[in-house]
């Protein structure tokens, strides 16, 4: 990690030395400061957001989110259902060809999604696509979806980033997407430096016509705070997409900087491995969110928001306030852990040290948790290694994350109250639940659903609930339109442009 920070500071302080010229600024390319490395560049054995982020622009998905949310045509140019809800069918959009020339067809679409759904490709959202019996490809532009039973995330799970539409060509040879991604999408892969950079050009045949506009972008590796502020400042950076509100006045003061303003849909939460005593007694836990001034948190690390009270953000139609449930009480909280008897047990916090808000947000959760009793230690571990050792392997105590928001509320809850989920948290009749509100296409009757096992997961405390913060995202004034997907948070720079 030191060494990717000297070589990530290295090569900005070369940047900065020319005048911010070294990145090409104002030639086409745009430079983005990504905080951390992707765990792979194949879109179906990824859960990563920083991931989805950056592969989106090589991968087109059948259907996508427009700007509203709203879910359109894509590689589909046109769906229907049937009447019972079991067979989607889709038809293609001629003319659109692979990065590597195939021309894309219903072979492609189904070789995909028979990858996702195989064992061994070990797909961490195989379980969105389960739920299909079989695909069907009458001709070359049209595919068919027959499912065991109605389903209603299933065209919220085609629109996300996992659903990316490989050529079947390259499935077929085994090829390795991991390190060189092929897709339709509207950038072609140049070059991967591990720790260091990745490059992508334009897709000169991209099947939105006269997009992209820029001739490519170029993500490169800064995981230090000071250093995306100074290139954003010398304009050796162009997009810094998570800002820290800390650094919100020197970049405000320049007038080549813009800074956007907007509520994500990420859900803030300090993660609980519900398996690990003393945390697998519900006193704990609920001293641990008794203990925590969630808008203080809110305010400080990241800027403002709005404190949640369960696991789906503030601003989802499914959400239902339950902050009543643990209020910011530290004398509730001291009395919580006395009777539990935790004693000198040290609890420790993990926290990804390429998120400076996390870590500020940790550090305060180390202090509120201290002054009610509780011994707490912070432990660093860089993106990648969040990703295997917490978030895979379970291998925490606590830990501080954001979750991203989804197009369909099953993407998020769909799994807990099983051991399938990384905070262990067992509750059969909430699992039960969440199945049976998927099954449910009546907006009304799905809500009263999840708002049943919402409840269950506010009281139960898995997680102690932060809530949905303000996002800032730094660019350089020239930096025209640089879009982020609703709910998905990835990076769209079909428009993006450098004037």
């Amino acid at each position: 990690m030191k060494n990717r920070i000297v070589l990530g500071l290295l090569i900005l302080a070369l940047a900065l030395a020319s005048g911010g010229t070294a990145f090409a600024q104002g030639s086409g390319i745009l430079t983005f400061g990504l905080s951390g490395n992707p765990d792979t560049l194949d879109p179906h054995k990824t859960s990563g957001t920083l991931t989805f982020q950056v592969i989106k622009s090589f991968y087109d998905t059948l259907v996508e989110p427009d700007p509203a949310g709203k879910i359109i045509p894509a590689l589909a140019e046109s769906w229907t259902v049937s009447a019972d809800g079991l067979t989607w069918t889709f038809k293609l959009r001629p003319d659109v060809v692979f990065h590597n020339g195939q021309a894309l067809t219903s072979k492609d679409v189904k070789a995909t999604f028979d990858r996702i759904l195989a064992k061994e490709t070990a797909s961490p959202k195989r379980g969105d696509f389960t739920q299909i019996k079989s695909i069907e490809t009458p001709n070359a532009l049209t595919v068919s979806f027959t499912l065991n039973s109605a389903y209603a995330p299933f065209l919220a799970n085609l629109a996300s980033g996992w659903g990316a539409i490989l050529p079947s060509g390259l499935i077929e040879k085994g090829y390795n997407f991991a390190s060189e991604p092929v897709g339709t999408g509207p950038f072609k892969f140049s070059k991967w430096i591990r720790d260091n950079k990745i490059s992508m050009v334009k897709n000169d045949s991209y099947w939105m016509k006269g997009l992209p506009k820029l001739a490519g972008v170029d993500f490169n590796v800064v995981p230090e705070r000071t250093v995306q502020v100074q290139g954003l400042l010398s304009g050796a950076i162009g997009v810094v997409d998570i800002v820290d509100p800390e650094d919100l006045p020197v970049l405000q003061a320049n007038p080549k900087v813009k800074i956007a303003k907007a509520l994500t849909a990420q859900i803030l939460v300090m993660a609980i491995n519900c398996s690990k005593p003393p945390l697998n007694d519900l006193r704990v836990r609920q001293a641990i969110s008794y203990a925590i001034d969630k808008q203080t948190v809110l305010d400080v690390a990241y800027g403002g928001g709005k404190v949640g009270s369960t696991f789906i953000d503030t601003g989802n139609a499914y959400y239902t306030d339950f902050t009543s449930f643990y209020p910011y009480n530290p004398e509730k909280a001291k009395q919580l852990i006395k009777e539990a008897g935790v004693g000198d047990h040290e609890f420790t916090i993990h926290a990804p040290q390429n998120y400076p808000l996390h870590v500020k947000a940790a550090e305060l959760y180390q202090q509120m948790l201290e002054k009610v009793g509780m011994n707490v230690k912070i432990q660093l571990v860089d993106w990648s290694a969040w990703i295997s050792g917490v978030y895979t392997d379970r291998n925490y105590e606590l830990t501080v994350i954001g979750h991203t928001g989804k197009l369909d509320p099953d993407g998020t809850l769909a799994g807990y109250g099983t051991d399938a989920r990384y905070v262990k948290w067992i509750n059969q009749p909430v699992a039960d639940t969440l199945k049976k509100a998927a099954t449910v296409s009546d907006f009304t009757a799905r809500k009263k659903l999840y708002t049943e096992a919402l409840e269950i997961m506010a009281r139960e405390v898995p997680f102690m609930y932060l809530g949905t913060s303000y996002r800032y995202v730094g660019t350089r004034s020239n930096v025209i339109d640089f879009r982020m997907t609703p709910s998905l948070d990835s990076f769209d720079f079909r428009w993006t442009e450098l004037k």
